[in-house]
């Protein structure tokens, strides 16, 4: 399998959730980590590579901004992605796509594989970790004109006929599949145990390039990358009603608490 092109997202981290003060979540200033999901993508990519060969190329769309800043504040976390296996990382830029939808990132990333050249596997996680709208391995497949196998919990590469077999995790059921590469999957926490980069893989990770793309490089007309921007992130604030329900019995206090339900229009009978 000569060459693996891996979407890695630097997401926000939702369990270091800041605000501005105005309900509005500070995307500025909170903090930043790989992809839950995407981390086990790039695990899987890089067991390929091991067992079979060729290179695994990362690739992350800075979606957060500003610009500046999130590419001095991640600079730790783009060495993470090349600690833990990846030979190149390609960091795609653009003003344009901040606070956007997955439509205009899945734009960038697919030039970007296309400017940098053929890829056999294309591989992502199932979602990320602070939008998770699932929705890129799809979008690139379409935008590439390739197949697409999503939510792949079990992987396995037949060199003989250039083809991988899949097993999806459809909730209650599971599929078995097959596809001649090339082919772009997303996959599923259940694939791997993403590994802990040793010292020494973080520290050979300071010699492997990182690379800056912006929409110029890729030659995307502005128009097409501003038809829609998502909205701002918000907290949703739910007030407590604090209501205490009395009787002289269980039964009296559960007939209380069904009428209370009915006025709120939870129970509808």
């Amino acid at each position: 399998m000569p060459n693996i092109a891996a979407f890695v997202k630097i997401s926000l981290d939702p369990n270091m959730i800041r605000t501005a003060g105005d309900d509005k979540i500070d995307t500025v200033n909170m903090q930043m980590s790989i992809s839950e999901y995407d981390k086990n993508a790039l695990e899987e990519a890089v067991k390929l590579k091991e067992k079979y060969g060729g290179k695994v190329i990362a690739f992350t769309a800075l979606t957060w901004g500003p610009i500046d800043k999130k590419l001095k504040d991640t600079e730790v976390i783009q060495r993470e992605i090349l600690a833990r296996g990846a030979d190149e990382l390609y960091v795609i830029t653009s003003n344009l796509i901040l606070n956007s939808s997955p439509l205009y990132t899945s734009i960038l990333l697919a030039q970007a594989v296309k400017k940098v050249g053929n890829f056999d596997l294309y591989i992502t996680g199932e979602s990320s970790m602070d939008i998770g709208s699932s929705q890129i391995s799809s979008r690139v497949a379409s935008i590439l004109g390739l197949p697409v196998i999503t939510y792949v919990r079990e992987l396995e590469y037949d060199p003989q006929n250039n083809l991988i077999r899949a097993t999806r995790d459809l909730e209650d059921s599971y599929v078995k599949v097959e596809a001649e590469l090339p082919v772009v999957i997303s996959v599923t926490g259940e694939i791997n145990q993403a590994r802990i980069p040793t010292l020494l893989q973080i520290r050979r990770a300071f010699s492997k390039p990182v690379k800056i793309l912006t929409d110029k490089d890729l030659n995307i007309p502005e128009q097409q990358l501003l038809l829609h921007k998502r909205e701002d992130l918000k907290v949703i604030k739910i007030n407590r009603k604090n209501i205490i329900l009395e009787g002289k019995s269980l039964d009296e206090i559960a007939d209380k608490l069904i009428s209370k339900l009915r006025e709120e229009g939870v129970l509808k009978v």
